[in-house]
């Protein structure tokens, strides 16, 4: 060793401060204080056959509560939990979920009635009847808003609209169908029978909305369209 060299002392070691990493932010296990991170949060993907359907789902609910009119598009996106840019690449425009929405406001109707006539199989008197019975019990919904097509009609004044053309549609084949059933049970003068009907459904539609639905006005119609059909086919 070097005479005269101070000797490092090495007794004591240089004190370090450990470098204190922060944790990010998360969970600390109880009792063991281990960070535990948090679950990343897993965005909801819709596709797009599943937005489609709930805006669909959306625009039927607030067209026929509310008016087609009166229901904007940042109300329909609300309702179906989707966006703008969602709704757009479906549908390019309010016109099209109008038509969307009646063309299924048209297929639930054609469902309903089809279903009262399979009821009866073969008997065109029956088959009417059960129509006015099974049309009566839906119009004592507290959520029923009477004709889908009518509420439209009453929306859109210009006929050449689009959607007044399909409520025409709906209107005519309806009086098709009930003036092929009043042929086929006999009525003599079938068209007057037809007529009567439609006159008698079209009045009721607008009764479910303007009387007191506690009162069973509507409970009437299907004996008040029994009646109808037994003098046509006595006459």
């Amino acid at each position: 060793m070097a005479i005269g060299r101070k000797e490092k002392d090495t007794s004591k070691a240089a004190t370090v401060k450990p470098k204190v990493v922060k944790p990010k932010a998360g969970k600390v296990a109880a009792g063991r204080g281990v960070v535990v991170p948090q679950r990343a949060s897993v965005r909801k993907v819709t596709t797009g056959s599943d937005a489609q359907q709930q805006i669909l789902d959306a625009v039927d609910a607030l067209f026929y509560s509310e008016g087609a009119r009166a229901v904007g598009i940042d109300a329909v996106v609300k309702r179906a939990g989707v966006n703008k840019m969602s709704l757009y690449r479906q549908f390019e425009s309010k016109d099209a979920l109008l038509q969307e929405y009646l063309v299924r406001r048209d297929q639930r109707f054609w469902g309903n009635f089809d279903a009262s006539m399979a009821k009866h199989p073969g008997n065109p008197r029956m088959q009417l009847q059960q129509f006015f019975i099974d049309w009566a019990e839906r119009a004592g919904s507290p959520d029923y808003r009477g004709c889908p097509f009518i509420n439209v009609a009453i929306e859109f004044p210009d006929r050449a609209h689009p959607a007044r053309q399909m409520v025409a549609s709906n209107k005519r084949q309806l009086w098709d169908r009930l003036h092929a059933l009043a042929v086929a049970c006999g009525a003599k003068d079938s068209r007057l029978l037809t007529n009567g009907m439609a006159l008698l459904i079209e009045g009721a539609y607008a009764a479910s909305q303007t009387y007191n639905p506690a009162k069973p006005l509507l409970e009437t119609m299907p004996r008040i369209a029994g009646d109808m059909i037994d003098a046509a086919c006595r006459a």
